[in-house]
């Protein structure tokens, strides 16, 4: 079987398969009763291919636009600008309609942005100050939206309960029951008359309409639960000036008018326009499906909704928000495509096809021998030729069996499981600080053999304050005064921060926790952030970026001249100085005696596990082009700074933990070696036996080479992104590992994209980084990936117990009705009986076993890894040992029943069909029971503490006591004797030492 289903449904990876892939599986999928429930949770092909066919004409949407305008200009001659105006518009006091707004941006036209007065003109024409931004209270915020709209995207509406009750009713072997139950209404109302005749019919539609009910409550609930997550998915914020002051809003609070700040690694939330910035390049693919990045600036302004910004900075202008943007109308499309499908998802599909294929060819043969025996006797009895209502009725009856026996024995439960689980762990995991974007991440996250982590902000705190410095040559806090106004210039001016008045008045450092540490550290020496600032104009920025591991700015000085400023890693800085202030303040050659000692400094600060930056400037000449490389050598150096980022409480404790689950944790980052061996010995990440190794050293090592150290290496340090992915790619591709990958900078999105599962981090992490993960980590925190793991062991286990448990009701049930109708002539169990335990094992077993929560004992296993069966070993000897122990007594019931229990009379079969149908529903439940631990013998450990899983066999039995001892005459039972019952349950009640038995067989 495992064979069957790797070759026909295996071709599915947890991410990026090809639709042609996803079509095969589907083709493969012959017998489906319910189409509908059973590809609910799968992509939609044909609105990605919609979606696919909007980028392109995204793509040719400015092409159009140019060739449209050019042919206007030679009709008319000269295009009009001026737009009639709509009187609200006017009336509220704008000079611009939300139609002409839209036009502007999407259409990238100059001619119309200069016809309404450029940028500062459409500003005041939208009524915000490109410095202040919007000042506005909740009625003209009403107005506002009123008239150019919300930035909300239009979604599918929420699917009453009704509609999963009419998706419900769709399954085509109820249909056919209902069929059945219209047609015994009929011929036994004619019969015997009303109520009498109207029992089976009746009995056959209540069970129809429980089964339904109970699964569309379900299907419903696991609706409701995606919805949640979904808004979760979408919660992103910006920094924005409103009301003059920095602020940080909802992407959907946002209104034309609004002034944005973009960074490296965001996502651009509306349409809008460049304001102010430096060095800004977008990435359109995801709007256009074009991958070369779009300079924007002054010249070329446009900045379009749902792009990402691949480097620098700057202030944008908002001024088409939601469903007027492009992004908005493909949203609207992508929504609709639905999550790829997981492998496991996919897997069980496969299995569901199999059995459903088996059932089919049982229920043809049942129903063909039942029909054959019908006939035999009619020709011993010589009534061949003369057919009687009840004769029909009995007819229908075999019908109705063979039917029920097909919706027994398709598990359409068993694909519907998975999400199930999925859709509870996901529920749980968010409350435990974890976001899942992908579905397959989940179940994925179980077999990781190997997480490479980032060290700051997930090892670390992320809370960073500069503790000790080397300033001018000396430790001392005493800076001559020359060396000071540098220094403060170049923490003020070289930073991605910045220092901006809140609310209260009060002073609030925005920007990277580095960022924020280095800021302290100037104010703290008494400088003045908004006066250093206006004191000099910039001409060129580079920012940050983990290739370089430094950022640079280059001014214009108030007292004329040129300078460029650098930070960035220590002994990279460093190496590109050939001068040093000394403790006097002067300028002098850095002699190998002074580097040696900045560089024991560096080690020094390091070896007590302290992130180092190294500040240096360079005077230029005064004719320094904005578009000149800030030069690589000759930097002067003013000092090293020593920042503490201390480990996160409990780290230690998971790495622990996932070394004893036989998951090993690497640590990749870009800092300092010696800090990152510091970090990895207290975290217990570095052993004695394990390598740490710097990228440069990494990147020239051979293929042979590469191949020896990449299992034993434990620290990568200064390493670049290229790195991370070769390093993850050969754990992958090469040592077939299943490989985690944590990340925050845009520069991590290649590595999340090639690893099994991408980890982003929710607070540092740039939208770039969320939007190429699988799962985001809300806290930044290792502890709460180690949780993902131990819940994504959780959803595997539960749904392997769950297929266990099926699978053993799904061979009893097939069994025990071919046998017995093949050597009596009669089946013992009826379709309404069949329908109520097709309900206990699919819908009801599944809100059972796949909710079970994580337990410690799953972090002590091995992972499954990527080539584990799914369907394994002691599943097989658990299902064929309690298939074969139901059967023998069903067998013995059907054989020796009669005289075991002295019954004779007229309702002596009654009796003791609904004996062997009690029997079979205890022998189910005890089951279920066996099924929450495969191979541990103690079952009930931890029972109580699934309120879900008590619930479900309460209910059970409740509803088991009603349909025997009350439903009778719908449910073809006979009420029982106490002993009869006590029988029943202790005949279930066997199959748990049994079940103890069979898990002490080796396999």
């Amino acid at each position: 079987m495992e064979n069957y289903l790797n070759e026909n449904f295996g071709g599915v990876k947890p991410k990026h398969s090809s639709d042609e892939v996803l079509q095969k599986w589907r083709d493969m999928c012959g017998l489906v009763k319910n189409p509908k429930r059973r590809f609910r949770f799968t992509a939609n092909i044909e609105k990605r291919n919609e979606a696919a066919a909007m980028r392109r004409a995204n793509q040719n949407l400015r092409v159009a636009v140019l060739v449209s305008k050019a042919a206007i200009h030679l009709m008319n001659g000269v295009e009009s600008s001026s737009q009639t105006l709509p009187e609200e518009f006017k009336e509220a006091g704008f000079g611009i309609s939300a139609d002409d707004a839209t036009s502007i941006v999407e259409g990238h036209d100059p001619e119309k942005l200069k016809s309404h007065g450029g940028i500062d003109g459409l500003a005041k024409q939208l009524k915000t100050c490109t410095t202040n931004g919007l000042a506005m209270d909740d009625k003209q915020i009403t107005c506002r939206q009123k008239l150019f709209g919300t930035n909300e995207f239009t979604e599918r509406e929420q699917r009453s309960f009704w509609v999963f009750v009419f998706e419900a009713l769709q399954d085509m072997t109820l249909m056919v029951l209902a069929v059945c139950a219209f047609v015994s209404l009929i011929v036994g109302i004619a019969t015997e008359g009303w109520p009498t005749g109207a029992h089976d019919g009746l009995g056959i539609v209540a069970s129809i309409l429980l089964v339904v009910f109970v699964t569309a409550t379900s299907d419903y609930r696991q609706s409701l639960q995606f919805r949640d997550l979904d808004k979760e998915k979408k919660k992103i914020s910006v920094q924005v000036t409103r009301n003059g002051y920095r602020q940080k809003l909802s992407i959907y609070e946002l209104l034309p008018g609004d002034i944005v700040h973009l960074a490296i690694g965001d996502q651009v939330p509306a349409d809008g326009l460049f304001l102010s910035g430096y060095a800004v390049s977008i990435d359109e693919s995801s709007l256009t499906g074009e991958s070369e990045p779009v300079k924007v600036n002054s010249e070329n302004p446009y900045l379009l909704s749902g792009t990402k910004v691949q480097d620098g900075s700057c202030k944008m202008l908002v001024v088409t928000v939601g469903m007027r943007t492009q992004w908005g109308k493909l949203m609207a499309t992508l929504t609709e495509g639905g999550n790829d499908e997981t492998p496991l998802q996919v897997k069980l599909n496969g299995v569901a096809t199999i059995i459903g294929k088996i059932g089919l060819i049982f229920a043809v043969v049942t129903f063909a021998v039942l029909v054959q025996k019908l006939f035999a006797s009619k020709i011993t009895n010589g009534s061949q030729w003369s057919w009687s209502g009840d004769d029909a009725l009995m007819l229908l009856e075999y019908f109705a069996i063979a039917v029920t026996i097909v919706v027994v024995a398709v598990p359409e439960g068993l694909p519907l499981a998975v999400t199930l689980s999925l859709a509870f762990a996901m529920k749980k995991m968010m409350n435990d600080k974890a976001l899942v974007r992908n579905l397959a991440a989940c179940e994925t996250m179980g077999s990781a053999t190997t997480i490479c982590s980032d060290k700051t902000g997930t090892l670390t705190t992320n809370h960073m304050t500069v503790v000790k410095s080397c300033i001018c040559m000396s430790d001392k806090q005493e800076i001559p005064d020359s060396a000071k106004k540098i220094l403060i210039q170049s923490i003020f001016t070289n930073t991605g921060g910045e220092v901006v008045v809140n609310k209260e008045g009060k002073h609030v450092i925005l920007g990277s926790p580095t960022d924020t540490a280095i800021l302290e550290f100037g104010l703290s020496l008494g400088g003045d952030f908004q006066s250093v600032r206006q004191a000099t104009k910039v001409l060129r920025v580079e920012p940050f970026n983990s290739t370089k591991k430094q950022m640079g700015v280059v001014l214009e000085l108030p007292e004329g001249g040129v300078r460029a400023h650098c930070k960035g890693a220590s002994e990279i800085v460093l190496a590109a100085c050939d001068k040093v202030i000394n403790e006097n303040g002067e300028v002098v050659a850095l002699d190998e005696e002074s580097l040696n000692r900045l560089k024991s400094t560096i080690d020094s600060f390091a070896g007590e596990a302290l992130r180092t930056l190294c500040l240096a400037y360079q005077d230029l000449e005064s004719g320094f082009s904005a578009d000149t490389p800030i030069p690589s050598t000759g930097l002067t150096c003013i000092g090293i700074v020593g920042i503490k980022d201390p480990v996160r409480p409990g780290v230690k404790e998971s790495v622990a933990l996932c070394r004893s689950a036989g998951i090993t944790v690497r640590m990749v980052t870009g800092d300092n070696i010696n800090t990152a061996k510091a970090i990895a010995r207290e975290c217990g990440i570095l052993t004695d036996d394990g390598i740490a190794i710097e990228g440069p050293d990494f990147r020239e090592k051979s293929l042979e080479e590469l191949l020896e150290i990449i299992p034993k290496i434990q620290v990568m340090a200064r390493s670049s992104p290229l790195d991370k992915h070769t390093l993850v790619k050969h754990l992958r591709t090469t040592f077939g590992e299943v490989v985690a990958v944590t990340g925050d900078g845009t520069n991590d999105a290649p590595a999340l994209h090639e690893a099994d599962i991408g980890l982003a981090m929710g607070i540092a992490g740039t939208e770039v980084a969320k939007e190429s993960a699988d799962v985001i980590i809300l806290d930044d925190n290792f502890s709460t990936i180690v949780t993902v793991a131990k819940w994504g062991r959780s959803v595997y286990v539960n749904i392997q117990k769950f297929v266990q448990f099926q699978l053993t009701v799904n061979i009893v049930a097939l069994i025990v009705n071919f046998t017995s109708a093949c050597l009596t002539g009669s089946a013992p169990l009826t379709a309404v009986q069949l329908l109520w335990v097709n309900m206990i094992m699919d819908t009801l077993g599944a809100l059972a076993l796949a909710t079970e929560p994580p337990n410690d004992e799953l972090m002590k296993r091995a992972p499954v890894g990527r080539k584990g069966n799914f369907i394994s070993n002691v599943m097989w000897r658990n299902i064929f040992g309690q298939a074969v122990y139901q059967f023998a007594v069903i067998w013995l019931l059907q054989s020796k029943g009669k005289s075991f229990f002295s019954l004779d009379g007229d309702d002596s079969d009654l009796i003791l069909n609904t004996l062997i149908f009690n029997s079979f529903v205890f022998c189910q439940l005890f089951n279920e029971v066996n099924s929450r631990e495969m191979e541990k013998e103690d079952v009930l450990d931890g029972i109580w503490k699934n309120k879900v899983f008590v619930s479900v066999i309460a209910a059970t039995v409740i509803f088991q006591v009603v349909i025997v001892e009350c439903l009778g005459t719908f449910a073809n039972t006979s009420p029982l004797t106490a002993t009869q019952w006590l029988f029943s349950v202790f005949t279930g009640f066997l199959s748990m030492p049994i079940a103890v038995i069979l898990k002490r067989i080796p396999v």
